[in-house]
């Protein structure tokens, strides 16, 4: 073998070892058995991890409590009606501890204050039900099934 056979064929080796290294891993399918089943686990992921999604659903209740309405999709607004009559009934409640739980989930101090001395004085003879889902048809931009979530009167 030549001198110059043997570079080439180093320099062929080394390249093919390099292209192997920088290879991507192949992409695995999303199958069965490699993802798993979410046996007894409730609500929506929303595409989010769990430390956004509560995120999410703080700013949506807060907003919620501020402006009486507010249009959203229809999943988020299943999702928020508990928890904003959470906070509805923590305010029915009036204690010092119901008043610091509620502090810890919205995310604004006056609306914490709004909520224990306007908005639930105004459901003290309602059992529940403070709030109401009206569907609104489809977003233009890319057919999301829209509604507007509202406190009852």
């Amino acid at each position: 073998m030549t001198p110059l056979a043997r570079v080439k064929a180093k320099t062929e080796l080394r390249a093919k070892s390099l292209r192997q290294k920088l290879k991507p891993a192949p992409k695995l399918l999303r199958t069965q058995e490699q993802t798993p089943v979410r046996h007894k686990l409730s609500g929506r992921q929303f595409g989010r991890a769990s430390g956004p999604r509560k995120a999410m659903f703080r700013i949506m209740v807060t907003d919620l409590l501020r402006h009486g309405q507010i249009k959203t999709t229809v999943a988020k607004a299943k999702e928020i009606g508990p928890l904003t009559e959470k906070m509805i009934t923590l305010g029915k409640k009036g204690s010092l501890h119901d008043r610091r739980q509620a502090a810890a989930f919205i995310t604004d101090k006056s609306i914490v204050k709004s909520v224990f001395d306007d908005i639930a004085p105004r459901f003290k003879e309602r059992a529940g039900g403070y709030t109401r889902i009206t569907r609104l048809g489809v977003r233009a931009g890319d057919a999301a099934e829209m509604a507007l979530i509202e406190l009852v009167d």
